[in-house]
């Protein structure tokens, strides 16, 4: 059976606690104070609650403020000398050669941001596809990540039953949304240094999560079994 892989980018497959996402957060939270007129603390705890509320900042403020989402993604990720900040690990790189299907990426990223972490990494070309946020539109609007019907759309394009793919992800709450959807799922937890919504850390494997792994090598060992999983 065709197997596809469906690999998250930040704190999946790079360390962007420390290459990307404090200048990231930093951005955006400039980004508010600027174009919604808020204090910095104010900026900072509407960021969080809309991550928290939709998985994507973005959604909070396209809908309720009007924000141009191409320019928002545009501004909040020029992050200068991102390239000499990224690191992954060569163990997980190998695995993912060795690893047979077709592996995407999908990310609640932009494109121009993942195509410099992954250049930056030296790993594009061992991707199929790489699917960012500017991909997940459905009727007008965007879906990103965790939404159960951008990823039942995705599968139907890739034009393979929604138990052929596997999510590798590090955040709990999409791993929720694509299990019941009949995706296979593996958290990775190389990256996880704690806490925060939907990405808590700890010895305990949720029900929906088929896979609990701290490096990517250990998909070689759970092929077999992510093959034969129904459940």
């Amino acid at each position: 059976m065709k197997r596809v892989w469906l690999f998250d980018l930040d704190d999946t497959l790079h360390d962007a606690a420390n290459a990307s996402m404090p200048g990231i957060h930093d951005a955006m939270n400039l980004y508010m104070q600027r174009e919604l007129q808020l204090p910095a603390e104010a900026a900072m705890a509407l960021r969080r609650r809309y991550w928290q509320r939709y998985g994507a900042t973005l959604l909070g403020l396209v809908r309720h403020h009007g924000v141009n989402a191409a320019h928002f993604l545009h501004d909040t990720h020029q992050l200068p000398g991102l390239e000499a900040r990224v690191s992954g690990h060569r163990h997980d790189f190998a695995a993912l050669r060795r690893l047979p299907g077709t592996k995407l990426i999908l990310t609640n990223a932009p494109r121009g941001y993942a195509l410099r972490v992954l250049h930056a990494l030296r790993i594009a070309h061992l991707f199929d596809a790489v699917i960012t946020i500017e991909d997940m539109s459905m009727f007008g609007s965007l879906r990103p990540k965790p939404d159960a019907r951008m990823l039942r759309a995705l599968a139907a394009r890739l034009r393979v039953h929604p138990s052929q793919c596997v999510l590798v992800e590090d955040t709990l709450v999409h791993q929720k949304a694509a299990r019941s959807l009949g995706f296979g799922t593996v958290w990775q937890q190389r990256y996880l240094r704690g806490g925060g919504a939907g990405r808590r850390l700890g010895s305990g494997r949720p029900p929906y999560v088929q896979h609990r792994l701290r490096s990517l090598r250990g998909l070689l060992r759970v092929l077999p079994r992510a093959r034969n999983a129904t459940a």
